[in-house]
């Protein structure tokens, strides 16, 4: 609604209206005392917008500093609209993640699309070209009892993802879906984009050289996501509901003609800084190009091409309409950018110039009617170190070394396929168009990993988010680092290289000691795991306050990973090859049950005790022998041991091979008493891989962590022994039909 009349700074104060904009009395306190007096209304705006949770990180800027995000490759960490890692020739790999939870939660599908749409900006604000999208999402059961309300969400977040990507023309090539009841009321959509980029065209978000010009492109202003960032920055309520305007409203053929104007103008000498109009708007694509460069920017808001009458400066400097860019550019060279954004019929106008004195001054209707400190807003902004208490529960928990004995492998093993987090996720691959650009070399559900080719080279790369949130919650040092760890596997398993990692750090509420101890100790489990496997955190975002009527979320740091696959011959997929490849398992399996899929399905959804454990020396040894043995030409096929342990990944391999191929598995009884943990276990550094014969003793020299456990045959059948016991004899049809009837089925 348009602001009619504001408050007085002395009606703000008397009023304690900054209470309703998120802030505390400290923070208004230290506002006052920043600019010594009272702010007006406008400005109050601009410092609860900024200093939310969702901009300043106040909660957990204290625990990021721990992230390593240095190193040999890395050319931009954290700090930028995303990081940016050499991957050799003068190119380099730019990627961020980030989440839309919340707007994702009362308004799924323009909460999901204007989340993707936000993350490719991010990344073509760098002077990137956006080549491959990949998601992580998070639902509660699609057979619990608020199963219609998660279905709706799961269509709509889906529709939405498949709708701007699809339309903006770059292909969502992978990701991950998990159901859990703890996700009911607060469902998880973290959007990563990466892009691909020579290092003499890399650009950042700064507003350097006084007078140069500050210029507005893209699409008009409205009222769509006026606080937003503070909506983000909130546990959802009953409240929630009514704040759907703070949910935009995207337009991807809007962003695919600025991703074109922007890549252009990126070329240009006059362009000196470039920054998305994300959370926060204008104020925060504003403040924070002046911060970074030490200047001011003086802005003038009647130039700012509008779509709604009777916008205050309020208003425009908080909208989080979509499809907008900030830029600076050189005095004097104003025409050819707004030539180079009228070719592709979009908005650029003069808003305002770079100044010598680190202000952000406002002007609207002729009149100053915001004059805020640039670093006030940015680096002044409240960070706080909030209590911290382990969870009684936890300091009792044990590893769970057993469970109810399978009575019936066969029927378990089809059980575990049509588990939703595990099954086919077919159904919603189907509705992205991944092969856009044909870049994409690998469909997803061929390999642990996308993978898109590096045009002009022989080079791709490998894709991934991961997180196994059931583990964190059990211990979130321990599902930290295995978080990492997993991503890493999957670019291995691949073909890959890990190169970096970014991450999206899922939590409830700070205010809650516990909470902020998972928030700890997940951010020491993935900084451990990072320094040992040599990927750097070079990017992210933290989405906090995932709760509803104070029940939190699983902590959920999804992990979002990139590898380099230095040729096309090391591409590796997990379907099984040929008849006659000889099967190996790679790494130690323990009887670790905690978590896992069998102890959830046993359980009714309920988990328990405590995660594998995860020995990095260990991790980083099993794959390196095992790209090693990739690179020289010895792996048909290779997957990652996670979800439902040996079993489900022998199922995998096959569905995803060609029609006709079987399995004979002969697992040895000198490898442990108990098929159940042999097969179901979930212990980590383990992979299945396909050699061919010739190359089997190669192999086993390369990777003296293998272990032959089987064949594949022509039988079309998966044949499962323990010693000379028969445990399970199932066909290729009723295993496809158990893991790709799973959703279709549950969403009728």
């Amino acid at each position: 609604m348009p602001v009619t009349r504001e408050p007085s700074p002395g009606e703000i104060e008397e009023g304690r209206l900054y209470l309703g904009m998120g802030m505390t009395e400290e923070e208004f306190a230290r506002v006052k005392e920043l600019l010594s007096r009272p702010p007006n209304y406008t400005e109050l705006g601009l410092f609860s917008v900024m200093w939310s949770e969702h901009c300043s990180y106040k909660n957990s800027k204290v625990l990021l500093r721990q992230f390593p995000s240095t190193g040999e490759r890395i050319l931009q960490g954290p700090g930028e609209g995303a990081g940016i890692v050499d991957i050799g020739d003068d190119q380099a790999v730019v990627f961020k993640m980030e989440s839309h939870n919340h707007p994702s939660a009362v308004e799924p599908f323009q909460g999901a699309a204007t989340g993707v749409g936000g993350i490719v900006r991010d990344v073509f604000s760098m002077g990137a070209r956006p080549v491959a999208i990949l998601n992580s999402l998070r639902f509660g059961e699609l057979d619990g009892k608020g199963r219609e309300r998660t279905k709706y969400l799961f269509g709509e977040v889906v529709a939405g993802i498949a709708a701007y990507g699809n339309c903006v023309g770059i292909p969502t090539v992978g990701g991950e879906i998990h159901f859990d009841p703890c996700y009911e009321a607060n469902p998880l959509v973290n959007a990563m984009c990466v892009g691909l980029i020579d290092h003499a065209g890399i650009r950042r978000g700064v507003a350097e050289g006084e007078g140069n010009t500050v210029m507005y492109v893209g699409a008009a202003t409205g009222r769509d996501g006026i606080h937003g960032a503070t909506f983000a920055s909130e546990e959802l309520s009953a409240e929630s509901e009514k704040k759907r305007p703070s949910v935009q409203v995207g337009d991807p053929f809007m962003e695919k003609l600025l991703i074109e104007a922007c890549l252009e103008v990126t070329g240009n000498p006059a362009l000196v800084g470039i920054q998305d109009m994300g959370a926060a708007g204008l104020i925060s694509s504003s403040s924070e190009m002046a911060s970074k460069a030490g200047m001011g920017l003086e802005l003038h808001l009647d130039s700012v091409p509008q779509r709604e009458s009777g916008m205050s400066a309020y208003e425009m400097m908080l909208s989080e309409s979509q499809e907008r860019m900030l830029l600076v550019v050189t005095k004097g060279k104003e025409r050819e950018i707004v030539d180079a954004f009228l070719r592709h019929g979009l908005h650029a106008v003069a808003v305002g110039k770079v100044t010598s004195d680190k202000l952000i001054k406002i002007f609207h209707k002729g009149e100053l009617v915001a004059e805020v400190p640039a670093d006030a807003l940015t680096k002044g902004a409240v960070e706080y170190r909030k209590p911290s208490r382990e969870p009684e529960a936890r300091r009792d928990a044990v590893p769970v070394t057993g469970l109810r004995p399978v009575e019936d492998y066969g029927k378990t093993i089809l059980a575990l396929l049509s588990r939703p987090t595990v099954a086919s996720k077919e159904w919603v691959f189907s509705q992205y168009d991944q092969q856009v650009r044909t870049n994409t070399v690998v469909l997803p559900g061929r390999a642990d990993a996308a993978v898109i080719r590096i045009r002009g080279t022989r080079k791709a790369l490998a894709l991934t988010t991961d997180c196994n949130a059931g583990y964190v919650f059990l211990d979130p040092r321990t599902g930290g680092r295995i978080a990492v760890a997993e991503a890493a596997r999957n670019i291995v398993a691949s073909g890959g290289i890990p190169l970096a990692l970014t991450d999206c750090l899922n939590f409830g509420s700070p205010e809650n000691p516990e909470i902020f101890w998972q928030m700890e100790q997940a951010v020491k489990g993935i900084s451990e795991a990072a320094l040992e496997l040599g990927t750097p955190v070079v990017s992210g975002n933290v989405s906090l306050y995932n709760e509803r009527g104070g029940v939190p979320i699983h902590p959920t740091p999804t992990v979002g990973m990139v590898g380099l696959i230095r040729d096309p011959g090391h591409i590796t997929t997990q379907d099984f090859k040929k008849a006659g490849d000889e099967i190996f398992l790679i790494g130690e399996t323990f009887a670790e049950f905690g978590g896992s899929e069998l102890q959830r399905m046993q359980e009714g959804g309920a988990i328990s005790g405590l995660p594998p454990e995860l020995d990095l020396e260990r991790e980083k040894a099993v794959q390196e022998s095992l790209g090693r043995a990739i690179a020289s030409g010895l792996v048909a096929s290779a997957h990652d041991l996670s979800e439902g342990g040996l079993a489900v990944a022998l199922a995998e391999s096959l569905i995803a091979a060609k029609d006709g191929l079987g399995a004979d598995i002969v697992l040895d009884e000198s490898a442990g008493p108990d098929p159940d943990v042999l097969l179901f276990s979930e212990s980590q550094s383990r992979f299945l891989v396909g050699v061919r014969p010739e190359r089997a003793a190669e192999f086993l020299k390369a990777v003296p962590a293998a272990r032959r456990i089987g064949t594949v045959t022509d039988s079309g059948r998966l044949i499962l022994r323990f010693g000379q016991r028969l445990l399970a004899d199932l066909s290729l049809r009723e295993m496809k039909k158990a893991y790709e009837e799973a959703l279709p089925c549950l969403l009728k």
